[in-house]
């Protein structure tokens, strides 16, 4: 089956410079990441509705031979070539689902690693930071990642430093790299890249059009963690998530509420509004149900599930265990294993199944 082109009249030779996008959809892209950028781009381009890239311009790059599915089934063919070398000034790479699609080939490789080398800038839409990563052009950059996929990320690129995974944020732009969560955000690194281009009221315009309120930043959280009331400040998720991603090395409060950009005083308040303890008590919380969940699904012995989840040693976890659960952590493993009679219930608050405990870990995507 062929598929038409759709893309407007190349521009006239007296036509001013337009900033030039180039996308590359990797096999099973999230359709919304990619249709949200385009539209910005698209209602941004041009007066009025008309669609026509005057002030930008944007195509498809991959093998023409063959369209690229998105996760939702609908495929999309490319425009143009990875071999055309055509130069542009943002490389955009957009991802999706991890675990349905081939390793990268090296013809998207080698040209993400030589549009690095003259100098475009390059946006992960995604998981499209994964392929960025996996290109080797994300050195010593920061890397924003969908609290869904940061134990993925970590997993997979074991020689990044942790530090440098930003998981609590939309998007982050670090020098001529910008990488994005997914999902909408993606509508959100449109604006911020074309408020540099272009009048910012052009840029509004084009999000009033698309129904977006434009209001989100580069330091606005990602959506609220399970468990998290939605109406939690915003440095209240993001310290949770943070409190997430350090379970075996524990980051101190004073060091959290750095990250925040808020006092330790302001952050103890804060989590107290929002879940009526202390975010010391909400990060032992966290590291005890980290705990429950090891002692019923690895086979692990006491010491090394204290040592994996921060606590000091075997004794200092079976203190904290038994005030949480009223019971000796090998005797809730006892407990919970199969086929024992009399399973304990679990406290409120206390879910131990691994896609509640880690909804970043979820194994359906």
């Amino acid at each position: 089956m062929s598929h038409a082109v759709p893309v407007a009249s190349p521009p006239e030779s007296d036509t001013p410079a337009r900033i030039r996008f180039g996308f590359i959809l990797l096999p099973n892209f999230t359709l919304t990441a990619f249709s949200g950028m385009v539209d910005v781009l698209r209602l941004a381009a041009d007066e009025g509705d008309n669609s026509r890239p005057v002030r930008l311009s944007w195509t498809i790059l991959g093998d023409m031979a063959a369209p690229v599915r998105a996760s939702c089934g609908i495929q999309i063919p490319a425009w143009e070539s990875l071999n055309a070398r055509q130069a542009y000034d943002y490389v955009v790479v957009v991802g999706g689902l991890l675990h349905a699609r081939p390793e990268l080939d090296a013809a998207t490789l080698e040209f993400i690693r030589a549009a690095a080398s003259t100098g475009a800038m390059l946006v992960g839409i995604c998981t499209g930071a994964f392929a960025l990563t996996r290109a080797g052009v994300m050195t010593g950059h920061r890397i924003c990642i969908s609290w869904f996929h940061y134990w993925d990320f970590i997993e997979r690129f074991p020689s990044v430093d942790a530090k440098l995974v930003v998981s609590d944020r939309l998007y982050v732009v670090d020098g001529r790299r910008v990488t994005c969560s997914g999902g909408r955000a993606s509508i959100d690194v449109a604006a911020a890249i074309l408020v540099r281009h272009i009048e910012p009221s052009i840029v509004y315009k084009a999000l009033r059009i698309l129904l977006v309120d434009g209001r989100e930043t580069v330091s606005a959280p990602q959506p609220h963690p399970p468990g998290v009331a939605p109406n939690a400040h915003p440095k209240v998720k993001r310290a949770i998530l943070l409190m997430e991603q350090h379970i075996s090395h524990s980051i101190t409060i004073d060091e959290l509420a750095r990250r925040l950009d808020v006092s330790s005083r302001q952050l103890e308040r804060l989590f107290r509004e929002a879940t009526g303890s202390g975010p010391a008590a909400c990060y032992r919380a966290i590291r005890i149900r980290t705990a429950a969940w090891m002692l019923t699904h690895l086979d692990k012995n006491i010491s090394e599930i204290a040592a994996a989840c921060g606590f000091a040693d075997a004794s200092h976890l079976g203190r904290e265990f038994r005030r949480a659960y009223g019971m000796s952590p090998s005797a809730y493993r006892e407990r919970q294993a199969p086929g024992a009679i009399g399973g304990i219930a679990e406290p409120a608050g206390h879910a131990t199944t691994l896609g509640e405990l880690f909804p970043n870990r979820n194994e359906f995507y």
